[in-house]
């Protein structure tokens, strides 16, 4: 497979996002595959990638650990860095799928002041390790000065609507709720959603949230 999957509108594209996946399925996965054709139907160019860990267990077919944060940050920057050095001036935007939107959320305030991306997209956060609610990952959003879009699911055990309510987030961030979805957004069949509806409407919010943020001039 190559260093990138990339899905591409019929027509002239809109803008750029850069999409990570988490730490337990690959860029090809059903919902990194269907979020990004989605987005690629309404106007948005997706690149995906994968983490140093993920291309070793392609190459190996064994399964590994995801790389400790300082080497996740550092992939992820060097992505960041080819597509800017790619002459199109299309507006970039980062993110991902649980981690990969997490190690995005590091990245995110010094590019966005750099005046090198227009926005975060985190679809799942992890704002704690499953079944450790006190082991918050929300110090560097409370302050986040990068406009940023989260798409979470009400019942997701990474961090719940309850949960979420609590917690001091930047006012940069706005959270879309999808109603009864767990980690991958999927509902339970009583609630009258479906995972694929779900998925639906998340790349509809995600693709409003980038269309409407034109680049500086």
């Amino acid at each position: 497979m190559s260093e990138w999957l990339i899905d591409r509108p019929a027509g002239a594209p809109r803008a750029r996002f850069l999409f990570a996946h988490g730490a337990g399925a690959a860029m090809d996965s059903d919902f990194m595959t269907a979020l990004s054709g989605d987005l690629s139907r309404r106007g948005i160019e997706v690149v995906r990638f994968e983490f140093p860990y993920m291309v070793e267990r392609r190459n190996t077919g064994k399964r590994r650990p995801p790389n400790p944060m300082a080497q996740l940050q550092e992939a992820f920057t060097a992505q960041i860095d080819h597509w800017l050095g790619v002459d199109d001036r299309l507006p970039l935007f980062i993110g991902g799928k649980s981690m990969g939107g997490r190690v995005a959320s590091l990245l995110a305030d010094a590019r966005f002041t750099a005046g090198e991306l227009q926005g975060l997209v985190c679809l799942g956060y992890p704002f704690h390790p499953q079944g450790k609610p006190e082991r918050l990952r929300t110090e560097h959003l409370a302050d986040l000065q990068c406009p940023a879009l989260i798409v979470q699911g009400t019942r997701d055990p990474l961090g719940n609507a309850g949960e979420v309510a609590g917690y001091s987030l930047s006012a940069q961030i706005a959270i879309t709720w999808l109603e009864d979805g767990d980690h991958d957004f999927k509902p339970r069949k009583a609630s009258g959603f479906t995972r694929e509806g779900h998925w639906a409407a998340a790349a509809e919010r995600v693709a409003d949230f980038i269309q409407l943020r034109p680049p500086e001039s």
